[in-house]
């Protein structure tokens, strides 16, 4: 009888072990809690996220510093699936929209977090023509090609390996594209690698090479709210950009391929501006390229944004010589997010550091044509910090 006895207890107390070790090895994804300084570490480690239709798995890799701030990265579509932030009374909010599991990411979203290619943004009628030979693109976008078209990097499966340094851990993510897929000449290798630094900054490095010439324009496609995801509008956050003239477009969202001064409209940020407070001058909303001051090569900080309630701010670094400013338009109130949020109108807002819509048409706007021998090599980094 005793013997039985203490088997029924083992038995019993694996079964707990079972139910609740998960359960304690990560957090909620808009869970709060006050930072203890000193006793968070920087550290990184990987999970199961589910299983795409064809049973193939999908892995959740969460990256901590020090200081609080945590991102939570899955291997389809190189997403970003939460980025928490404190505020500054030290309580972390999840500050990206999304879906608190791979199931929302599977139906049809507005990349939420999610890297997009080979060209992000648009291209005119789907079309280009390089050294001679016209390529018909997918057209997902109206008669437009956009952020890569039907099944762009957003949609595929991202081989992955974590990564260290000395004040700083990732997540090293590869794809290679075939020759031909959406329409695009040559294989080409990609490698996007995020990091979590000790300076509490989301770093992002892009590289690329191909064995044919091709269009490349990757960017990341996070929609931001410094308030918290799903907590109102983005409408009162503070923004300055480091731009003097931007991009004009048609109804198709196209540049005219006018480089138009920022000064005198609401397209001018190069003071600080709420989002909120010249909006309803721009038709449908921003979703305008802005042209950089400094323009690319060397990284150079291009933008700061900063919410007053939580008093969060984010700086954008890039080595990119434009960036899409684009605050969530189309977002209607029928996407139910993370833990039964409703994303509205305005409900976040997007700063996708790029080349210029429809370059590939658009000869004098900078070139985004990877050649074989050449490496496709940018830098953007989202810094965070708090302002009393």
């Amino acid at each position: 009888m005793k013997t039985t006895a203490w088997k029924t207890l083992w038995i019993m107390g694996l079964f707990l072990v079972a139910i609740f070790l998960p359960q304690c090895r990560t957090q909620p994804a808009e869970e709060e809690a006050s930072l203890s300084q000193g006793k968070v570490k920087m550290d990184l480690f990987k999970e199961d996220f589910g299983r795409l239709p064809d049973g193939t798995p999908v892995e959740l890799y969460t990256l901590n510093n020090s200081h609080g701030l945590r991102a939570r990265i899955m291997t389809y579509g190189a997403i970003v699936v939460s980025l928490e932030v404190p505020d500054r009374d030290g309580n972390l909010a999840d500050i990206t929209l999304g879906y608190d599991s791979l199931d929302g990411y599977l139906e049809t979203t507005p990349y939420f977090g999610a890297v997009v290619g080979r060209y992000g943004n648009r291209i005119a009628k789907a079309k280009f023509t390089l050294d001679g030979v016209e390529y018909t693109l997918a057209a997902n976008n109206g008669e437009n090609h956009l952020h890569g078209g039907l099944k762009g990097f957003d949609k595929v499966m991202w081989a992955a390996e974590p990564v260290r340094e000395e004040a700083a851990v990732g997540v090293k993510l590869s794809y290679l594209s075939p020759d031909g897929e959406e329409g695009y000449p040559g294989n080409l290798s990609c490698v996007v690698t995020y990091w979590i630094t000790e300076d509490n900054e989301l770093k992002i490095t892009y590289q690329a090479t191909t064995d044919k010439a091709t269009p490349v324009n990757l960017t990341h496609h996070s929609y931001f709210n410094l308030a918290g995801q799903g907590r109102g509008d983005i409408l009162g956050h503070e923004l300055i950009l480091e731009a003097d003239r931007y991009t004009p477009v048609d109804e198709g969202l196209i540049p005219f391929g006018e480089l138009r001064p920022v000064a005198g409209t609401p397209f001018d940020f190069t003071s600080p501006h709420t989002i909120g407070a010249r909006i309803a001058q721009v038709h449908g909303g921003y979703d305008h390229n802005f042209v950089l001051r400094s323009g690319g090569g060397e990284p150079a900080r291009v933008a700061q944004v900063f919410e007053p309630t939580s008093g969060r701010v984010m700086e954008v670094f890039t080595t990119e010589p434009g960036i899409q400013f684009y605050t969530g338009n189309f977002l209607d109130g029928s996407i139910t997010g993370k833990v039964g949020r409703v994303y509205n109108k305005y409900y976040g807002f997007c700063l996708e550091t790029q080349h210029f819509p429809d370059s590939p048409n658009q000869p004098d706007f900078p070139s985004t044509i990877l050649r074989p021998g050449e490496t496709y090599q940018t830098l953007t980094v989202y810094k965070f910090s708090i302002r009393e």
